[in-house]
């Protein structure tokens, strides 16, 4: 199927459409036909996890706005954002967004950073949260926060939106080229890696005394403690084994459990890569850009730089070492995963199923439907193996309409625990609390995947729903944005 040829989910007007495409393409996605308001309905029980009760079965995801203030504050657009995230209705809100551990690991020049001079303004931008939550559902019953730490690894930009400064684990022969990396570039030393793990401690300690629930000991879309997962060429105590890329994510643990013993602990992991694709070349034209295709990878058989996919075909998921993962996990007593898939920068179709893609990206090589069954399938096999966990979704955003009767179904179904919501609280943060309270869905807030919010980022600007949000569609950087969309010729 050619882009163009998918199908658009607001064409199918009622579940029935829906499910009718569904049966057409063959994925037994499950699809309630009617939604339950609050307090019947699946989305609203509450969810017992590790002394923790989180009183919805919906997520908010960290969600980066690239618009902190340059020294790691927040600034009104961030503020902004997690009141939001408050005003959701979502009980559970993973992390708020990705919050470096030290300068050097910011993924840009304007990420959130936790240290002496910004934890009073972080700790009041949760307390704001807190407060628009209270003021849209009544109370903070069932409200769990949580802090999202990160080192960028690979893809640190500290300084300057347009100047990659990445601090790597081992080379990766498909990464370094796309990225450019010298063939000399060097490799974090064991002494690098505990240095760090100090900070991230210290972080923890830090989100704690800030009345943070929990934190998200990231591993995730190609950063760093998602890098140590596929570090198998690596040599030394946190490469090689099993054991050794999971030394950082076990000793990050063990201090922070020596160091704030009453803070909780979740992962958002990136459950399984694919080898990096690319817009294909023989179908991009000087017009348009192409779909995505794989790199070349034949001469790198068995492949070993990714993880939860076949060495020796690594288009195919294979959740083993994942699932060993998530046990070493469960015993260190993490028992709160939030699951996504490979990594933004070089699969956004795996990671973000899409109609239309970022400026760096390609159309996409499938149905984006087909996307978002891959993220329930692979939520659905790990919550069986790992009955005793809580599992949170991603990929939900792209179904629109009927988000609300997917989520329904795999929560009633037993598929995940909660389902998180990513860019359409951008656009529409407010619909986890319009379902629940039984209103009609304000259609036209719906996010339609256009990507603008990555768009953005990815050239320098603040991240925002351009499209759908006044506050961003009226600013100076919208002309820059269907600037930067027409140059990448995103026809």
């Amino acid at each position: 199927m050619k882009f163009g040829d998918f199908v658009k989910i607001k064409s199918l007007a009622t579940p029935a459409g829906f499910k009718d495409n569904l049966k057409r393409m063959g994925l037994a996605m499950p699809c309630d036909d009617t939604l339950e308001p609050a307090p019947s309905s699946p989305m609203a029980q509450p969810l017992h996890i590790d002394g923790l009760t989180i009183g919805n079965r919906y997520t908010i995801h960290p969600m980066e706005g690239w618009d902190a203030e340059a020294d790691g504050r927040p600034s009104d657009n961030t503020r902004r954002r997690w009141r939001n995230f408050g005003l959701s209705g979502a009980k559970l809100i993973w992390g708020g967004e990705a919050v470096a551990v030290r300068p050097d690991g910011r993924a840009n020049p304007n990420q959130l950073l936790l240290n002496d001079h910004t934890e009073r303004e972080i700790g009041a931008m949760r307390e704001g949260l807190v407060s628009a939550h209270r003021e849209a559902m009544g109370g903070d019953d069932g409200l769990v926060v949580g802090l999202q730490l990160t080192h960028s690894g690979r893809f640190c930009k500290p300084n300057d939106h347009h100047k990659q400064e990445p601090m790597i684990l081992y080379r990766h022969p498909i990464l370094d080229r796309k990225f450019k990396l010298a063939a000399d570039y060097p490799v974090m030393s064991d002494g690098d890696i505990r240095a760090l793990i100090d900070c991230y401690v210290d972080a923890a300690k830090r989100a704690a005394k800030l009345g943070f629930q929990f934190v998200d000991v990231k591993a995730c879309h190609g950063y760093l403690g998602h890098e140590f997962l596929s570090a198998k060429t690596r040599d030394g105590e946190f490469g090689g084994s099993l054991e050794n890329r999971t030394r950082f994510m076990r000793e990050i643990v063990a201090g922070i459990k020596a160091e704030a013993p009453g803070l909780k602990l979740g992962m958002r992991l990136s459950a399984a890569d694919l080898v990096p694709f690319k817009p294909d070349p023989a179908l991009t034209t000087p017009e348009a850009m192409g779909p995505g295709t794989p790199e070349e990878f034949a001469g790198l058989l068995p492949y070993r730089y990714g993880f939860g996919h076949s060495e020796a075909d690594p288009m195919h998921i294979d959740l083993a070492e994942t699932r060993a993962v998530i046990a070493i996990a469960r015993d260190l007593g993490i028992k709160l995963f939030n699951i996504t898939l490979g990594s933004p920068y070089y699969n956004p179709h795996l990671t973000r199923p899409a109609l239309y893609p970022p400026s760096d990206g390609y159309h996409p090589p499938e149905d984006p439907l087909i996307g978002v069954m891959r993220h329930l399938n692979v939520v659905r096999e790990l919550k069986q193996a790992f009955p005793e966990l809580a599992f949170v979704g991603s990929g939900y955003t792209y179904l629109q309409e009927f988000l609300p009767n997917v989520a329904q179904a795999a929560v009633r179904a037993g598929w995940t625990d909660s389902v998180g919501l990513g860019r359409m609280v951008l656009a529409y943060p407010e619909l986890p609390a319009d379902v629940l309270a039984g209103k009609v869905m304000q259609r036209k807030r719906l996010c339609r995947t256009f990507s603008d919010c990555t768009t953005a980022p990815r050239n320098g600007l603040v991240s925002g729903c351009y499209p759908l949000d006044t506050h961003y569609k009226k600013s100076p950087e919208m002309v820059k944005v269907n600037q930067i969309k027409k140059a990448a010729k995103l026809s």
